[in-house]
């Protein structure tokens, strides 16, 4: 135990060799071999007349980084999602947000078809919204309904009904192969403007959840006690939304719905760091960005040279450890 409080310095202090790791294995790694010396002379060197070079700077450099992105967002979202509702299968995959985002995505495709990135970020916001208002919502009028699986139940069949509507929508007015992007997570489609777009609403959303860290930590024992410390709950439930909103609308907006990363990284940080939200927060971005990474790496050689989408690897692992925390703590609450 005295060792385990070492842990999130220990995680923090080894982040950017860790970042730079990741980085370098998925700009490495490919259908296409490139080497260690043309990847250095790509970034301080560029030769826009060389393949490799372009390759690197325009695909392998912008995946890279975005996945990172989107791993840091979805695990830092869960582990919001999961402390201030104290509900231990709470992510943005589960609870319909990824969906809500799609189906904006997807109408923003219809009315606004010439919509440029930043439009598509400000829709997919307003999807994680309406998702979210819709499944807590809902789950507040039905007997017992915010309890862990009965919302995980609810949040799913919202989601696919959401999902199924945009798909719907997609076929109805012919976008389906514009729209087949977000379905499916493809990464390797990630452009460097929309990476760059992205970064300033992540970094927003946080240091908003930073900056909430020791309420939700308060907030995850129990309202009452929150309340009885004088803390104001309702002032953090909705700063804990808008980051949601920012981090999950903003990985949506890249690359579409990736199951999964929300729900099991945090579990993984509390167990490695504790319940200590000033910790959970940066560790589970750190963790959140190198779980991603780490699976777009794999999902590249599960069926090599062609790509599996990177949401088949997190699901391989997530659903299973879904059932694990369904299974060992049943309907009880958030602990």
């Amino acid at each position: 135990m005295h060792v385990k409080r070492y842990f999130p310095y220990m995680i923090l202090l080894a982040a950017p060799a860790l970042i730079l790791l990741m980085a370098a294995l998925s700009i490495l790694y490919g259908a296409k071999e490139i080497d260690v010396m043309t990847i250095q002379n790509a970034i301080f060197q560029f030769d826009p007349t060389n393949v490799d070079h372009q390759i690197i700077m325009s695909s392998r450099l912008p995946r890279a980084i975005g996945t990172m992105l989107i791993g840091c967002a979805l695990a830092v979202s869960g582990a919001l999602m999961q402390g201030i509702t104290r509900n231990y299968l709470a992510s943005p995959g589960i609870m319909g947000i990824s969906d809500g985002s799609i189906l904006a995505v997807t109408l923003s495709m219809i009315l606004l078809p010439e919509a440029s990135d930043l439009q598509r970020i400000i829709f997919s916001f307003a999807g994680s919204a309406l998702g979210a208002g819709i499944v807590f919502g809902l789950g507040s009028i039905l007997p017992n309904g915010l309890s862990p699986v009965r919302l995980a139940i609810l949040g799913t069949i919202i989601g696919t009904f959401l999902s199924s509507f945009a798909s719907a929508l997609a076929i109805y007015f012919q976008i389906s192969q514009d729209i087949g992007f977000w379905y499916h997570a493809r990464l390797h489609q990630l452009q460097p403007e929309q990476v760059g777009l992205a970064i300033p609403f992540v970094v927003v959303g946080m240091l908003a959840a930073l900056r909430i860290a020791r309420s939700v930590t308060v907030l995850s024992l129990g309202e009452e006690v929150a309340v009885s410390l004088g803390q104001r709950t309702t002032v953090v439930k909705v700063l804990a939304a808008a980051a949601v909103m920012l981090l999950t609308g903003s990985a949506v907006a890249l690359a579409g719905k990736i199951a999964f990363v929300g729900l099991i990284v945090p579990h993984i940080v509390r167990f490695l760091v504790g319940a200590d939200y000033k910790w959970v927060i940066p560790c589970s971005g750190v963790l959140g960005a190198i779980f991603l990474a780490l699976s777009d790496i794999v999902s590249r050689f599960l069926n090599y040279p062609f790509e599996t989408p990177v949401g088949v690897i997190t699901s391989l692992i997530g659903v299973p450890f879904f059932l694990y925390l369904a299974r060992k703590k049943g309907g009880n609450k958030y602990a």
